[in-house]
């Protein structure tokens, strides 16, 4: 492949094991991402030779107060560890905690100026611990209608604090699917991410499948993100609307373009 391109494991072939879905996975050629850690047979998965592209870097905790963030340093130190037994790129998190099946559940609603500097803050200590385990979080942008009352959820919101830490081991998981429902003008947010990108997120809108089964033109977004000389990790992070070979192959596709 001419970059790397991995798939969320725990969105396609529902009905099946996720360990044969990250076999299959792998045997394409795709890196493989994954969420809730701790629903995993860690043992079997390890054993699949598979490059585990992200996973998630928190299961509680919270950025912008006291409580949150030490539940927060915590459970991230719990991640890497589980991390480091697959050999896991980067920690993914949030501004909230998650909740059933590793997904962000609401936590204050809005945004206060007092919650800035301790997001900050706490992010900064994450930083810390990532330098002393060598390894990289990324922070993920979110968008209000499919998570409303999460913190800190928006590309501008993302974008800002990572670079108020501006620090090498916080980069962004800037998931397009979210900017088009929470911002739009995708090209000119990538652009202005593009500095703190680590990877990029793909799936459609409406629906949240598999690129060209909505509304988004992806050819010209990827043209445009190869112009601008990204050439780090993609990720399809979307169902299949269909068949999910299809669905690989449509995203494949667009994106294996040297």
């Amino acid at each position: 492949m001419a970059r790397q391109l991995g798939v969320c494991a725990e969105m396609l072939w529902l009905d099946k094991p996720l360990e044969w879905r990250i076999s299959r996975l792998t045997e394409m050629g795709f890196g493989v991402g994954l969420w809730n850690w701790p629903d995993w047979n860690l043992p079997n998965i390890s054993r699949l030779g598979a490059t585990f592209t992200t996973i998630n870097g928190y299961i509680e905790g919270r950025l912008a107060d006291d409580a949150g963030a030490e539940l927060l340093l915590k459970s991230a130190a719990k991640a890497i560890q589980i991390g480091k037994q697959l050999g896991a790129q980067q920690y993914n998190l949030h501004g909230t905690g998650l909740g059933d099946a590793g997904l962000p559940i609401p936590h204050l609603g809005i945004n206060t100026p007092v919650m800035w500097p301790k997001a900050i803050d706490t992010l900064n200590r994450i930083c810390d611990l990532a330098e002393s385990e060598d390894v990289v979080f990324v922070l993920e942008n979110l968008n209000l209608m499919d998570h409303p009352g999460c913190l800190f959820n928006s590309t501008k919101d993302v974008l800002s604090l990572i670079a108020a830490v501006n620090r090498p081991q916080l980069r962004m998981n800037l998931d397009l699917y979210h900017t088009q429902i929470g911002e739009g003008d995708i090209i000119r947010w990538i652009q202005a991410c593009l500095p703190f990108i680590r990877e990029i997120q793909v799936a459609d809108n409406p629906g949240r499948c598999e690129p060209g089964t909505g509304e988004m033109n992806w050819e010209n977004i990827a043209f445009a993100i190869r112009e601008m000389g990204y050439d780090g990790l993609i990720t399809m992070e979307a169902y299949a609307k269909q068949d999910p070979m299809a669905a690989l192959i449509a995203f494949k596709n667009i994106f294996d373009v040297p």
